[in-house]
Order: C-alpha cells, then structure tokens, then sequence
C-alpha cells in the first residue's frame, strides 16, 4: 500500500487538539510539472492554431504584402484604387488627432494591405476547396488526362451502429494485430525492447500532441488524407454500455499500465517533466520483471471481462468498479497512454517448425490468453519473452491505416534510430532514483470472479475455433507485376477470386476496404470485389481457354476492379449509401425487405491490403531483412475467410488468412495454399499473353492503397 500513498498530495485528519495536515511536497511537486507540461501542449497548439488559421499563407507573406503595398506608394502609385485614402477618413478621430498625416496614410496601408492578404487566404482556401473536391484525376487512363484534370493539376453514425452497438465480444471480432519484422529481432532482451518500443510510441504521441505529424497523402499524389482519426489515439479506452459503449477519451496521460504474470502496474514515464530515456524505462520495466509478488485473489484473469459479452462486463463495471480502490485502479488502466504486456512466450518465424510458429505468433496476438490483453484500450503493445513484439489494436476508434502509420514509426524508430548496446540493452543513462512501478490494488469479490469465469470461457472458445495462417510469397512481387502494366491490388484481388473459386466450387460477395479520408471524417467504404468480368475470368481459366482469351478477360477484370475503387474512393461506392438507408429507416421506423435482405448477407470473403506509408523510413535495398509481416483479422462470416496482404518492397507479397475450424468447408493452410498457386497461375497467363491492347495499359501507380 506505501505506493498508494505516494499518489495522495496532501492528507489531514480531525483530532481532538484540531486538524493535522500532511503534505506530500513529491506529488505537489509532480503536480505542478504535469502542469507546466500540460502548459507547454496548449502554447504548441495555440501557435499550431495561429499559423492554421493563416494556412495556405503565412506570417512571411503577410509581411511580403505590406512591403509590396509601401513600396508601390513610395514610387507614387495608388495599388488599392483610392481605397487606402477611403480608409484613411473612416479612421477614429482620435488617430486623427495624435497621427500626423504621413502616420495616418502608412497606417491605413498597414490596414488595406492586412485586408488584401486576409482576402487573398480566403480565395486560395476556396480554390483549395474545389480542387481537393474534384476526383475526376482517379479515373483518367494512364497517358490520356483530361484537360479538366490538367487545369485542377458519415463517420458517428457508422462509428455507432458498426462498432459500439456490438453487444459479442470484440476480441477476434473487431480487434486486429500488428507484427513485428519477419526476419530481425534487434534484441533478445525483453525489458530492452519494451524500452524501445514504448519511447517511440511516445515519441509519436509527442508528434501528435504537437501536432507536427506530416500529413498523409494518396500514394505517389500530393492530395492529403484527413487525419481526425489521429486525435483519439493514445488516452483512449472503449467502455462497456448496455446498448452501446462510449469512447472516452482524456488529452494526456504521464503514465502507461504493465501486466505481467497476472498482476498490473502504473509506470510513469515522465520524470520532472521530462520524458524517461529508454534505457530508464528498460530499467523500470525489469524491476516489474523482476517482481515476485503473486497476483491478487481475482486479478490474474480480470482482463477476460473486456473480452467476453459486453453487457455482462458492462453490469460488473457499474456494480463493483465505480469507487473505491477498483475504480481508483481501473482509472489508471483506461486513463494510461496506452497498454502495455510483458508476455511470458516466445514467438516469431523461429526453431524448427517457423511457418507452425508465424501461426502461432498470429494467434497470440489475436487474443492471446483471452485475459492477458485488455482490449479495450485503443491498442495493446504485446513484448514477448524472446524480445519479438506486436499490437493489438481496437477497431471502433479508427481504421487500420492509422494503426499501421504508428506502428511503422516505431518500429523504425526502434531499430534505426534508438538502436541498442551490443548486449542488447538500450542506450542512455539511468537514475536510480526513479519511483518503483506501482502495483494496482483490486478487492475483487466472489461474484467479479464468477464473471471473469464466465466471460472467460466465452473468450475462450471464440479463441480456440480461430484457424490463422500467415505465409510470405516470395515468387514474385509489385516489382514484375507492375512489369505487365497491371495494378498490384487487383492482380491480387483477382487471385484471390480464383483461389476462393478452387476452394470452394463457386463464388461469393467479397468485401475489399476502401479508405475514403479524402472527406473529412471519412472511413471506409466497400469495394466488391467479386465482378461479373472477374468471375468470366476465373470461369475462362479453369475451362482451358487460351492465354490469350484469359489475358483479355483479366485486363477487363482489372480495369472493373480499379474502377469499383475509384468510386468508393471518391463517395460512389455502395455499401455506405445502403447503411445510411438503414439509418434513417430505423428512424422512421420504415421496414425496409429491401435492406434487410441485403444488408443481411454474409461475407463470406473478407480481404484488405496493409497499406506501407512511410517507405522513407526503411531501407530495404541496403537491409532486406527489415521486412514487415503486417497485420490480420479474425473471420468476418462464421463461414468464411478473412484475408489481410501487405506488399513489401518489390518482390514479396505477406498473406494472413483467418477461418474457424468450427467450419468444415474451410481451411486456412488449404486457402493459403490456393492463393499460392493462383498468383503463380494468373502470371503465367499474362506472360504468355503478350498480345496486350494499348487501351488496357493502365499503371500501378494510379492505384492507390486499400485498408483496413
């Protein structure tokens, strides 16, 4: 209980001789630099604010004005068209009187120069407006542009209904995972790692508070993306409801929560306002490593409650962790940064079974022990034993990319930047006299514990029907795709309608992500994949038809599929026009056979790409080995595939493929094998097919990435 204590200021107590008061001058003290830093956020978004409300100028250019305008008057012309006299009369009569008349016309240039350049920003915001509102360039043919395109050179709703009114768990169902680097380990110790990895996602998080994060933009255009989804990223938690949980979100947070061998733990990680260096976090996070104290009654297995039911977790929280030290304790958990656990396992593509393993290392990440994750927390950083790392990431607060750009800074940020000792430790100094982690402190009765049982068991079994499978292609990648003047997604796309086709006997309605942050607030909307042309190529190919006659069928299906994208890109897409149907339907109070036939179909093929964003940061031609596995989810349909691809580089593709095995028509290691052999048997085909039309040649550059 000492470190309890350490956390209350000021204490007094009532006795017969009148109040006794006891102040902690080490809390006051943190207090007041937790206000300073607070402070010093609010000075940086200020300044953010002043130079965003002049955006596209700047305070240079207002100073550029004024110059041009006083310097035209000096050599006698009149720039403003009698209006800087005009403003000169209307000045206060006070001016008049303490200004002399030269004062009295410099001052009402200063003010009509001000007024050019405020009307000056508000034209280029406009014209800025309508640019970024034409999306006309996407669907340009490569070589033939428009001269339209030459002159330019629904988000709480779906947050809502989608995600938070879920009442079944959101392990497996919503949640997703980050890998670690495929081939490279940078070091085998554990605390070292997380010292590392948690200095960068605080380092990123300093980005973002700052609000110095460049901006994201479509691949190899200058449009940007919008980035509201970056706000909620760290301080964030998902609370349970009845009918729908709540995302809280606070502003900042100077501390992160550990779980280690069922017991959980406040780190700060700042010191006298300043940010721990990564070797004193290495050296924090061993001494919770080192801990041998055994869990609380009850405390080893509570993070089941956030992956069972809801409402069940919902009912627990208001009953037994709304005051007292369960509340002070689950503050400190929803409150933190983000999560963080040390896991006692060895994972990665390691020993002598290393696909088994990236399967394994899959799981773990999905849903891990079904208690040793909270996932309800924006994301979980999991750091294993042998020092391999990953995420585990809730979905209701953003999407995939925003995840991945984090996590592709922090693991280059780690390896390249931060670097390590040559025994693996992290570099910096340490002071010892650091405050030791604090245990939180739970009273966990008879009845939490029965709830955690239950919840467990739910989790449990959710768990166990995952079949995950993750596999690198290494026959090829972009690189020769792009050779056939072929976009890399819809080469996939395709492949996997085929191999879904062989796997399965037929067809079914494919949900492809499509990011539409070119609106503000955007998400996703869907591309279907599986089309009229894909299909009439999948059906040429399997009948025998000549190259040839499937080469065409295939350009034809690749230009269908690049379309569906553009247009879900772009607000056209279908899916999300469908779902506000339902919206208003529900308010109204309409029935609709319409949408409740459609919207209840299943989809029984799930896939997005990993989008890399920020190639800048690895440097695969001088270190290859630095590959990243991406990520993956659980299955969409209780029947069907989930399958997640990043490409890396130009010549490897990572698939991850999740069903239940509770299913017996499908099979994650059969479909993975499929989609092995339909991307070897469509390149074959386009490489025979040398017959190829000018009017198909459209490149892979136009294609942008897809998403979570």
């Amino acid at each position: 209980m000492a470190e309890a204590h350490q956390a209350v200021a000021f204490q007094f107590t009532i006795t017969p001789e009148g109040f006794d008061l006891q102040l902690s001058y080490q809390a006051l003290n943190q207090i007041y630099l937790s206000g300073v830093r607070s402070w010093k956020k609010r000075v940086s978004r200020i300044r953010n604010r002043v130079i965003k409300g002049m955006y596209p100028a700047s305070p240079s250019s207002w100073l550029f004005v004024v110059i041009a305008i006083l310097a035209t008057m000096y050599m006698r012309s009149d720039p403003s068209m009698g209006l800087i006299a005009k403003i000169q009369q209307h000045l206060p009569l006070s001016l008049h009187v303490s200004l002399s008349a030269q004062g009295q016309t410099m001052l009402s240039a200063l003010v009509f120069s001000t007024l050019l350049w405020l009307s000056l920003i508000l034209a280029l915001r406009f014209c800025l407006k309508l640019l970024l509102s034409y999306h006309q360039w996407m669907f340009e043919q490569h070589g033939r542009v428009s001269n339209t395109t030459k002159i330019w050179v629904v988000s709480d709703w779906w947050e809502e209904y989608i995600y938070l009114r879920s009442r079944g768990p959101i392990m497996v169902n919503s949640n997703y995972y980050g890998m670690d680097f495929l081939y490279v380990t940078p070091t085998s110790v554990q605390a070292a790692r997380a010292g590392n990895t948690i200095t960068a996602m605080l380092l990123y998080r300093r980005k973002v508070n700052r609000e110095e994060l460049k901006p994201s933009r479509v691949p190899g255009t200058v449009i940007p993306l919008c980035a509201a989804q970056t706000e909620r990223m760290f301080n964030t938690t998902r609370t349970p409801g009845v009918e729908t949980d709540v995302l809280q979100h606070w502003l900042d947070s100077e501390f992160i929560t550990v779980y280690h061998k069922g017991r959980y733990f406040r780190l700060w990680v700042y010191q006298a306002g300043r940010l721990l260096s990564p070797r004193e976090i290495e050296y924090q996070i061993q001494k919770i490593l080192d801990n041998p104290s055994p869990p609380q009654p009850g405390e080893d297995k509570l993070g089941a409650l956030t992956a069972g039911d809801r409402i069940p977790w919902c009912q627990m929280r208001k009953q037994y962790f709304s005051s007292g030290i369960n509340k002070r304790s689950l503050d400190v958990i929803e409150k933190a940064a983000f999560f963080v656990t040390l896991d006692d396992e060895e994972q990665g593509m390691r020993g002598n079974d290393p696909a088994g393993n990236l399967d394994r290392y899959a799981k773990s990440l999905l849903h891990g022990k079904c208690y040793d994750r909270w996932y309800d927390k924006s994301f979980s950083v999991v750091i294993y034993k042998n020092g391999k790392n990953g995420l585990n990431a809730e979905h209701s607060w953003a999407d995939a990319p925003t995840v991945a750009h984090l996590w592709e800074y922090t693991l280059a940020t780690d390896a390249f930047h931060l670097g390590y000792t040559e025994d693996g430790h992290c570099k910096g100094e340490v002071d010892h006299s650091l405050p030791t982690p604090q245990r939180l402190i739970w009273d966990i009765s008879p009845e939490v514990q029965a709830q955690v049982c239950s919840s467990l068991a739910v989790a449990q079994a959710l768990a166990d029907d995952v079949d995950c499978h993750v596999f690198p292609f290494r026959d090829f990648g972009k690189g020769r795709i792009k050779k056939l003047r072929v976009s890399p997604d819809a080469f996939i796309q395709i492949a996997l309608q085929l191999a879904n086709y062989r796997d399965r006997g037929g067809f079914c309605l494919t949900y492809e992500a499509s990011m539409t942050r070119l609106f503000r607030e955007g998400r996703t909307e869907t591309v279907r994949s599986c089309s009229n042309e894909s299909s009439a190529f999948v059906k040429a190919l399997e009948s025998g038809e000549t190259a040839e006659q499937c080469g065409r069928l295939f350009r034809l299906a690749s230009e269908r599929h690049q379309n569906l994208y553009r247009l879900a890109m772009t607000g056209a897409g279908i899916d999300r026009h469908l779902f506000c149907l339902y919206v208003v339907s529900k308010y109204l109070g309409v029935e609709s056979p319409f949408l409740k036939e459609v919207l209840s179909e299943p989809w029984r093929l799930s896939t997005s790409q990993t989008p890399v964003q920020q190639m800048e940061l690895f440097d695969l031609k001088n270190h290859p080995e630095f590959v990243s596995l991406g990520g993956g989810f659980g299955p969409v349909a209780d029947d069907g595939y989930g399958v997640s691809y990043i490409v890396v580089g130009e010549d490897m593709i990572n698939f991850h493929v999740s069903c239940k095995y509770s299913c017996n028509e499908t099979e994650s290691h059969r479909f993975g094998a499929q989609i092995n052999k339909a991307l070897q048997d469509i390149m074959s085909v386009l490489s025979a097919d040398t017959k190829t039309p000018p009017w198909s040649k459209a490149t892979a550059e136009s294609q942008p990435k897809k998403t979570i």
